[in-house]
């Protein structure tokens, strides 16, 4: 059968009502033990993850480990997005195991969850690997992750994808979920993030727009 183009979205591109995002232990305990990503850059790309997912009011789940004991308090990247935001905090290493987590994705009723988190071989291979046994289509921003040591981080990516997980960077997840210059609702919080976070391709941009007035043909 000869396959016919269509001017549609694949069905595996996400888009910012098909998923639920689950941002897991961005903590200062976990982050100091991670080797495969230094802090700032991790800090970044978890700001760029949880700025998208607000810009674009993704459904989106926050929790810690052990925040008040051990781990201490999710970044404040992520916090100052969400303040309303009930953070869950976790005695479990893998988060799918609590059972708040379930009541919440069960609430908010979508069949895509993408997840981000520390440590990659821990408290995101756990959810993935868990969601995916029960049907959820798994996604996971590896470059918001990171590991005791970049073999554990990219053993454990591998582990995931064997078992159909879909890896993506923070700043795809952002531009995934714009998609379309065309969508001026929210194409100036899609510019003002990817300035901000979005390493040289923000510094692009700088450049377009102040010495040429540039944009993407919106």
């Amino acid at each position: 059968m000869t396959a016919i183009a269509k001017a549609v979205p694949g069905k595996t591109l996400l888009n910012p009502t098909d998923h639920t995002l689950i941002m897991i232990d961005h903590q200062s305990q976990m982050s100091f033990a991670t080797k495969s990503i230094d802090a700032v850059t991790l800090r970044n790309n978890a700001a760029l993850v949880a700025k998208a997912a607000r810009e674009f009011d993704v459904s989106t789940i926050l929790t810690t480990v052990a925040e008040k004991s051990f781990s201490g308090p999710i970044f404040d990247e992520i916090k100052s997005v969400f303040p309303e935001h009930n953070v869950i905090d976790r005695t479990s290493m893998n988060t799918w195991e609590d059972p708040r987590i379930a009541v919440e994705v069960n609430k908010l009723g979508k069949q895509k969850i993408v997840l981000a988190g520390l440590w990659t071989s821990v408290c995101i291979v756990g959810p993935a690997l868990s969601a995916i046994d029960q049907g959820f289509e798994v996604y996971v921003i590896a470059d918001a992750c990171g590991d005791v040591s970049t073999e554990a981080h990219e053993m454990a990516l591998q582990r995931m994808i064997q078992l159909g997980a879909r890896p993506m960077t923070s700043l795809q997840y952002l531009l995934e979920l714009q998609r379309d210059w065309a969508r001026g609702e929210t194409y100036d919080a899609t510019v003002k993030t990817s300035i901000e976070h979005g390493g040289a391709y923000g510094l692009g941009l700088i450049y377009a727009k102040t010495m040429f007035n540039a944009s993407e043909g919106h």
